[in-house]
């Protein structure tokens, strides 16, 4: 652990007490939402704003209950005066979906006020449009669906919606590209598109000069920003291990591309979408969670097993291995982030089919939807929020802000609305850090990981509410830059610590002392609602009861759910 590696990890992740710094884009910090300030008498509602309110109060995520809850630093608490939504450590923690398809997809069919409305009314604070990348899509598609994007943002004034697009990545999968908005979002997605999409430039397979096109589409991308183009550009990979295509070396190539303080490439989906794929027939399609029923081909990594190609409780098994993966990226002490979402295009139990007429080679987009007569159980989607929901750790509510939060690692997930709120922090030497962060303290200092846990404040979007059953304590050490960039497994991580919760509502406080740290290591979180479980895959040693491999036709993801934290590093000097 060389002094340059400890700089180049902390100087974007060092989060200690103070949280005063002024944000990098001061001008466009925005007001609350309005369901968000308590200010905003109930009365002065919309609908939508009012069903996100109650919401909200459901899971006592309004007002100032939570933060006198959490682990705030009196200090913080009273500075924290405003009653604020969700303002735990500081920030305020914003739901939102980045994988997202509309009529604009050869494979889509709502309209992008459709999946907006539904977004909003299942609780999400923000979007990610993210049609797929394609011949037709780059000449007219990223132009088309752009006024209604800004249709959208002004009918929906309390959700953030992002234009970005499905990036079929050279040699790789698929991946979230998104910007943030201004006057050149299309051009620079147009561009990016046009120049390093693999389906348009015909680079799909899995070869060094197409590997070398993947970099330097992020490239480009940073270099937007550089050139002050777009404002931020993020990139995230998507469902990794379903097609087994994205190797080992191919992921680090990304996550290495750019400067590290402005990197483009940040994480990938630890669970895909289509979750309700899974759904036995004849009540679902019968398929697999994510639509994972995949098996190797010429393209794939030869080095994954069988069973990557599979979903792990609904989680992809490049995250939901301990010991995997991720924790191999982590080991190496650098940023590498998950997040859950919908990849909706068809939701499950739908009435609604595409419209007729039209050609969407020549019109890049379908007739809008209309009503089909008969509700559909053969798709495999839900709506935005509705089952998957990626949590941000914002310091306003903006576009730069979710940008900046992601980028720092601030994100926690769930399924099935598991839990409705969660404060992570590690403390030591007076010092703390959170999710995506890096404490920093002199060697042999006493480090504590304390956990605030908001249990479901009510029915989720099937109807029932949820019970938190076990929480984990993923920890491993950081053991530097790996000399094999193929390696996909971190032999010191393991579950360390777990906890039964005996309660169902309210808050769940726990604490895990990590002793005196002489090493630089790093804690992760998984929680489960207990009802399906197995032996991890790399033994009972590292993994005794993690999730259980998903049953290809019979997965009902409402019966299985989980919540997944990102990493916080100790590193001790």
């Amino acid at each position: 652990m060389g002094h340059g590696h400890h700089h180049g990890h902390t100087q974007h992740h060092d989060h200690d007490h103070d949280h005063s710094h002024p944000h990098e884009h001061p001008h466009e910090a925005s007001a609350l939402p309005a369901a968000f300030d308590t200010s905003v008498p109930d009365e002065a509602l919309t609908p939508e704003q009012h069903s996100r309110r109650s919401l909200l109060r459901r899971a006592g995520l309004l007002g100032a209950g939570l933060a006198a809850a959490s682990v705030l630093t009196p200090q913080a608490a009273a500075a924290d005066t405003a009653p604020v939504a969700r303002r735990r450590d500081g920030f305020l923690w914003l739901a939102g979906d980045h994988h997202i398809h509309t009529q604009y997809s050869s494979d889509g069919k709502y309209r992008v006020v459709d999946q907006v409305r539904q977004g909003a009314r299942h609780g999400m604070d923000w979007l990610v449009i993210t049609d797929h990348g394609s011949a037709t899509h780059a000449k007219i598609g990223v132009e088309k669906v752009n006024p209604d994007i800004r249709e959208a943002r002004e009918a929906y004034e309390d959700t953030l919606v992002f234009q970005g697009l499905e990036w079929n990545i050279p040699a790789a999968e698929h991946g979230t590209v998104f910007v943030h908005p201004g006057r050149n979002e299309v051009e620079v997605l147009k561009q990016f598109e046009t120049d390093y999409d693999g389906s348009v430039k015909g680079a799909s397979d899995s070869t060094p000069a197409n590997e070398a096109l993947a970099v330097a589409g992020l490239n480009f991308l940073a270099e937007q920003v550089r050139r002050r183009k777009v404002k931020d550009a993020l990139m995230l990979a998507n469902h990794p291990a379903r097609r087994g295509v994205d190797s080992p070396h191919e992921i680090r190539g990304w996550r290495d591309a750019t400067a590290p303080g402005r990197q483009i490439a940040v994480g990938f989906e630890g669970a895909p979408g289509h979750q309700a794929a899974g759904l036995p027939a004849p009540l679902g399609m019968g398929r697999a969670r994510g639509i994972y029923d995949n098996n190797p081909s010429a393209n794939s990594f030869p080095g994954y097993p069988l069973e990557s190609y599979r979903t792990w409780g609904g989680f992809d098994w490049m995250t939901a291995t301990v010991g995997g993966l991720w924790d191999s990226l982590l080991a190496e002490g650098k940023p590498w982030w998950i997040t859950a979402n919908s990849d909706s295009h068809q939701v499950y139990a739908d009435t609604a089919v595409r419209g007729p007429g039209g050609d969407f080679n020549a019109d890049g987009r379908y007739q809008d939807p209309v009503y089909g007569g008969k509700i559909d159980v053969t798709q495999g989607d839900y709506w935005p929020g509705q089952y998957s929901r990626t949590h941000v750790g914002a310091d306003g509510f903006s576009y730069a802000a979710v940008m900046d939060g992601i980028r720092a690692g601030r994100i926690w997930v769930d399924h099935g609305q598991l839990i409705s709120g969660l404060d992570a922090r590690l403390v030591g030497g007076g010092r703390w850090a959170t999710l995506g962060g890096a404490l920093q303290v002199k060697k042999g200092t006493g480090v504590t990981l304390s956990v605030d846990i908001a249990l479901a404040g009510g029915p989720n979007w099937a109807g029932f509410l949820p019970k938190l059953a076990r929480v984990d304590v993923i920890q491993g050490d950081v053991t530097g830059e790996v000399r094999d960039k193929d390696t996909f497994t971190a032999p010191t991580a393991r579950v360390v610590k777990s906890y039964e919760v005996n309660k169902a509502t309210g808050t769940v406080r726990l604490t895990y002392d990590l002793g005196r740290v002489d090493r630089p290591v790093y804690v992760r979180l998984r929680g489960t609602d207990g009802n399906r479980g197995a032996v991890g895959a790399l033994g009972a040693a590292v993994d005794p009861a993690g999730p259980a491999l998903d049953v290809v036709g019979d997965a009902d993801p409402w019966r299985d759910l989980w919540f997944y934290s990102n990493p916080v590093w100790v590193l001790p000097a």
